[in-house]
């Protein structure tokens, strides 16, 4: 490799050679580039002569935004960390909360929390950060606050989903922000599932909860940045 190379260069080689793109994004992307090649064909045609630099100006910004709605979708190329004894982050993004929290849904008793706010910037895909077997899973429909909003976990859209590793259970919920509108999950309860395996997405960002026993020991920190399939959050005790 070019020890000159410029960051762009380095920026762009990384984005063509090290992600794909997921396939929850296939008819978004296919429909904004659609839209991307009549604006930009419209512009050309109609508005190049008289105006050049609106032109410019329009073509730059809906590339950007083309681009920026690609990078939602992005499947980065990793080396995953596989541990049976460890719980690995589920998703990309900064460890928001760690506490103890009682469980309404599901345990009915208390249990340790650990949640990762995802950004709009951060990859959107989350991922199973155990081995076992689906126990439970269940879509609740709810608001749109804020993912950082105290309420969100158990008044926004969520989905929450537990898994039973070797006696152990633990329940991780997908919970919508005020930007995502849609979470997909693929949980089927009966299943088995590997660890870093795809377990949902989320679109445009948001967060993921994980509710945990609380002899688990925690191996992050608040505002830790952690990516999913890589980043080991907790030990099972």
């Amino acid at each position: 490799m070019n020890k000159n190379a410029s960051p762009l260069f380095l920026y762009l080689r990384r984005s063509i050679f090290y992600m794909t793109i997921h396939k929850e994004g296939y008819r978004t992307i296919a429909y904004a580039t659609l839209i991307f090649g009549v604006l930009s064909t419209v512009c050309f045609v109609f508005l190049s002569a008289p105006f050049p630099m609106l032109t410019a100006c329009i073509f730059a910004i809906s590339l950007l935004v083309l681009l920026i709605l690609i990078s939602f979708f992005r499947v980065p190329k990793r080396i995953h960390t596989q541990h049976d004894d460890q719980i690995i982050a589920p998703a990309d993004g900064k460890v928001v909360v760690i506490e103890e929290i009682f469980d309404e849904e599901y345990f009915k008793d208390r249990r340790l929390q650990v949640s990762i706010f995802m950004s709009p910037f951060n990859v959107h895909l989350n991922r199973y950060p155990t081995n076992g077997k689906v126990k439970y899973t269940k879509y609740h429909p709810g608001k749109y606050l804020v993912a950082w909003h105290p309420k969100s976990s158990t008044e926004n859209e969520r989905h929450s989903v537990v898994i039973d590793h070797n006696g152990q259970e633990i329940l991780v919920k997908q919970v919508a922000g005020a930007l995502a509108k849609r979470i997909v999950n693929y949980a089927v309860a009966g299943d088995t599932v590997q660890q870093n395996a795809e377990m949902g997405f989320i679109k445009f960002g948001s967060r993921v909860d994980l509710l945990l026993p609380l002899h688990t020991k925690t191996l992050v920190t608040l505002n830790q940045k952690v990516l999913g399939g890589v980043t080991p959050l907790a030990v099972y005790a």
